[in-house]
C-alpha cells in the first residue's frame, strides 16, 4: 500500500507574506498552534519558511519576517509518495516540508504526519539478533 502526501498533509496551511513583521507571524503560530508557516507570494507560490527554531533568533517583533525565514527551501509535489517526503527530511535534516500543486503551496507535511503512518503498528524485528552463548575459559 502506498500513501500519497495529499492523504496525510496538513490542508490548512497557515501562510504569510514577506513584509509581515516577527511579531505577527509569532502571534499566527502561537494562536494556531503549529510549528512553521510558509511564506508566500502574490500567487500562492513559496518563497520561503519559518519556524519555531527561526523565531529564537533574537530579532525585533517590528522586523519583516522576510529577515529570519529560510529561503533554501525544499518542497515536494502533493501526488508524491510519502517515502519522497520521509526521505527529503531526513537528507536535509528539518521536520517540515511544504506541498505543492502546479507551483503554489496547497499543504504542508511534517515528521509528525509521518510519525501516523506508525501508530498502531507493531514493531517485529526480522533477524532478530541472539543471545550470545556464555562460553567459559
Amino acid at each position: 500500500m502506498t500513501v500519497k502526501i495529499a492523504e496525510l498533509m496538513a490542508k490548512r496551511v497557515i501562510t504569510s507574506r514577506p513584509h509581515e513583521t516577527v511579531g505577527h507571524v509569532r502571534d499566527k503560530m502561537q494562536r494556531s498552534k503549529v510549528h512553521s508557516i510558509p511564506i508566500v507570494g502574490p500567487q500562492n507560490e513559496p518563497l520561503g519558511i519559518v519556524t519555531t527554531a527561526d523565531l529564537a533568533r533574537r530579532v525585533k517583533d517590528s522586523s519583516p519576517v522576510s529577515r529570519i525565514m529560510t529561503r533554501d527551501i525544499v518542497v515536494v509535489p502533493a501526488y508524491n509518495d510519502v517515502s519522497v517526503a520521509a526521505r527529503i527530511m531526513r537528507k536535509h535534516k528539518i521536520h517540515h516540508v511544504i506541498v505543492t500543486h502546479e507551483k503554489q503551496v496547497v499543504g504542508l507535511i511534517s515528521s509528525f504526519d509521518l510519525l501516523k503512518l506508525l501508530e498502531g503498528k507493531r514493531f517485529v524485528m526480522s533477524n532478530a539478533p541472539t543471545p550470545p552463548k556464555n562460553k567459559r575459559a
